[in-house]
């Protein structure tokens, strides 16, 4: 090693762009090099061993090889590591020392994306991966009123579990997502917009457009509802954004690029006329902020509407606290909230907001928050998975415990379904309440 080498690097992360337009992408022998380059470095390091499960199964495999080393480990079981990542991205941002500018240029989250797509492109992928990650036609599909019932059932029965997980490979323990014949599009259609004399702020237009996402659309759309309630209390007209789809992260996660790039075509057309329109974009999804924020910015680098709308993207929380600094937030709340365990989700933080949704809720009185800085391990997708599920909730078992030993009110998330996984691990019958919907109880609106 030159003596100019740094261990690790005290610089703030950058990002280079994913690359996926280049050949040299798509080479597998360059992959399994550069998997073998990365691998070697964890190795030497070990400090993201209890993030996830990628890097125990990694040091496991290197471990008990004959070599002790990576070039011990058999090139097909690189892909154990590969297939335990979900990008929840808290290696890049909060654990390595190597990440760019160093020179050594770890992106572990990015490679795993990279195999995944050349995997997907071989058609390496199980039918189960391709009818979960396609969210918008399961959601179409289950809000039909009919059908509603019948799926939530499904859904519900321990017999016909077994048989998803016989089948499908859907674990019979896992919790599935309700879904709603009233989606979110179908409750709004009749309000009307706030008629509001807009306030800007330094960094707000004072108007906001709601990228409603799948999950917040189909499973849980009252969390919508309250999000437009909260921000029409403190003057903030809210419009949906029509004529969108799924942002991509589920199928950004599976390795699909094409699809993504067609969810990209679809829906940065629709929210970046909106931002021409001077409206802000927030999600109530933290992925779904994320893909808009960092992960299509970094696919389309020269795409300047995507540009454009990751500018005008926000985090709810986010957009309410720069109200706040500009002292356009109300704050006259009527209902204290007591003690709430809150768990940080990943994608929010590693948007580097620092956490706006505890300050928001510590805004009201005799209120508490125990935040809880721990992955869920729940991903979307990862914990449904049968192969993958128990070691889903031996992920969230720390949080679980944290939220046990807190006692609180209540417990959230701004990840909806972090918030689920961890009512699974509790398994006391209680149940979350989402931050948005914990401010508008404060409101008393």
């Amino acid at each position: 090693m030159a003596t100019d080498q740094r261990e690790g690097s005290l610089e703030a992360p950058t990002r280079h762009p994913l690359g996926h337009e280049k050949a040299e992408f798509w080479d597998e022998e360059a992959l399994y090099t550069e998997l073998e380059r990365v691998y070697d470095i964890c190795h030497g390091c070990r400090r993201c061993v209890s993030l996830c499960g990628s890097f125990p199964t990694l040091f496991d495999l290197v471990d008990e090889s004959d070599t002790m080393e990576v070039d011990g480990v058999a090139r097909q079981d690189y892909w154990k590591v590969i297939d335990h990542c979900y990008l929840c991205d808290l290696c890049y941002m909060t654990k390595c020392p190597y990440v760019p500018p160093h020179e050594w240029n770890v992106d572990f989250p990015h490679l795993m994306l990279r195999a995944k797509a050349i995997k997907f492109k071989k058609g390496d992928i199980k039918t189960r991966d391709r009818l979960i990650t396609s969210t918008d036609t399961i959601g179409k599909f289950a809000s039909i009123p009919v059908i509603t019932q019948t799926v939530n059932a499904v859904n519900a029965n321990k017999a016909t579990r077994k048989i998803m997980d016989r089948t499908l490979g859907i674990d019979p323990d896992a919790l599935l997502p309700k879904y709603h014949s009233r989606t979110l599009y179908k409750r709004d259609a009749g309000r009307k917009p706030l008629e509001a004399e807009i306030e800007k702020t330094e960094s707000t237009s004072g108007k906001a457009a709601l990228f409603a996402t799948c999950y917040g659309n189909y499973n849980e759309p009252h969390i919508g509802e309250d999000l437009i309630r909260v921000f029409e209390h403190n003057n903030i007209p809210v419009i949906l954004a029509e004529g969108t789809q799924c942002c991509g992260m589920p199928k950004l996660e599976l390795g699909d690029l094409d699809a993504v790039t067609a969810a990209r075509d679809t829906n940065i057309k629709v929210l970046a006329a909106l931002v021409d329109d001077g409206w802000d974009i927030v999600t109530p999804v933290p992925s779904c902020t994320l893909m808009f924020k960092q992960e299509l910015p970094l696919m389309f680098p020269q795409d300047t509407d995507v540009q454009k709308v990751k500018s005008a993207m926000f985090d709810p929380f986010e957009y309410l606290m720069l109200r706040h600094k500009g002292n356009k937030l109300k704050t006259d709340f009527k209902n204290p909230l007591g003690k709430i365990a809150y768990h940080v989700a990943c994608h929010q933080r590693v948007q580097n907001i620092g956490m706006k949704t505890r300050d928001a809720l510590q805004l009201v009185q005799d209120t508490e928050v125990v935040p809880i800085v721990r992955c869920s391990g729940h991903d979307g997708t990862y914990t449904i998975k049968s192969e993958f599920h128990d070691m889903a909730m031996k992920i969230c078992r720390p949080v679980v415990n944290k939220v046990k030993q807190a006692e609180p009110d209540y417990y959230t998330s701004d990840c909806a379904m972090a918030a689920h996984h961890i009512e699974a691990g509790l398994a006391d019958g209680s149940k979350p309440e989402h931050p948005i919907s914990l401010i508008r109880r404060a409101y008393g609106i």
